[in-house]
């Protein structure tokens, strides 16, 4: 069995926060971690176990998902989420969602009940509240660091600004993947896109093949970075693609995809992944990668930047 999340690439360089306040960013990908890791522990299956993590990094303000989301241009959030899982390749997903509180518990409700794989906008939200999902007023998803950050990114857009932006202050995403104790594999993803992005902008995070993707025997992956590249690349199929058709390892596949395709367009990007033997990959290649994975030995391992951190065990 095994577990791994992403809270997005391009952290924010380790000065520009307190120390408590990386504690609790390493906190909370540790309690999304355990909650995944619960599911598993049970006997219960991937899918339900990459839910289970995304939905507390939804909850967290420190991440671009959620709760913390990114603002649009006109300060309102449009959110997007996907899961799926390998078994039978069965995928749900929403976009510029603006009312549902947990944006892949909505994923989830496509996935089973719609016959569909991606609903949109209000006609999702509205599908949401029908499956009996918590609604919230769009403002739930508002934090003073996302209002900051849309202040920062339109500011440098207009030239007055005195600071170069960041990856941080233009995108985030989190995400997850797991294998279950039958060998089932699964990946989940969720996200508000990036600061002053346009109204109705999707990126890759709500598009199977494009920022999720799963199949038992092979892998299951989860993205983060500029989701254009991403779409135009369909990089989590790709990586699955390199590993099934033309015979490379995890960390091969993923190594290639962001280190050379993503970084040659010049942008950040990052992933986390786990093939079918319980291998987990998480390159990036920004500054930091808020990340973490518990393995067989049921060590809790979580990281911002370099430095990875035993959290304990289970």
């Amino acid at each position: 069995m095994v577990i791994a999340i992403h809270g997005g690439c391009g952290t924010l360089a380790r000065e520009l926060l307190p120390a408590a306040e990386w504690d609790e960013v390493r906190a909370h990908l540790a309690q999304s971690l355990r909650a995944g890791w619960a599911v598993l522990a049970a006997g219960g299956p991937a899918v339900d176990a990459v839910q289970a993590a995304v939905v507390v990094l939804e909850d967290s303000p420190h991440f671009n998902a959620g709760h913390g989301a990114a603002l649009t241009h006109e300060a309102t959030h449009e959110l997007d989420a996907s899961i799926m899982e390998g078994t039978q390749g069965r995928a749900g997903a929403v976009c510029t969602v603006r009312r549902t509180r947990n944006p892949i518990l909505a994923a989830r409700a496509v996935m089973e009940h719609s016959g569909c794989v991606l609903l949109s906008a209000e006609a999702a939200d509205r599908y949401a509240q029908a499956q009996g999902l918590a609604m919230v007023d769009n403002g739930y998803f508002t934090t003073p660091r996302r209002v900051k950050a849309l202040a920062d990114v339109q500011a440098g857009k207009a030239g007055a600004s005195i600071r170069p932006l960041s990856e941080a202050d233009r995108h985030g995403t989190v995400g997850a993947v797991a294998r279950d104790a039958r060998g089932g594999l699964a990946a989940a993803t969720s996200t508000g896109g990036f600061n002053d992005k346009p109204a109705g902008r999707v990126g890759d995070s709500p598009l199977i093949g494009a920022g999720t993707f799963a199949r038992d025997g092979v892998c299951a992956v989860s993205c983060t970075g500029m989701g254009e590249l991403f779409i135009r690349h369909a990089v989590a199929y790709d990586l699955c693609a390199r590993m099934q058709y033309a015979g490379q390892t995890l960390v091969e596949a993923g190594n290639h995809l962001v280190h050379q395709t993503m970084k040659g367009h010049g942008i950040g990007a990052g992933l986390v992944s786990v093939d079918a033997t319980g291998v987990v990959h998480a390159p990036f290649n920004t500054l930091g990668m808020a990340r973490g994975w518990i393995a067989a030995d049921g060590h809790v391992h979580v990281a911002t930047h370099e430095e990875v951190f035993d959290a304990g065990r289970c």
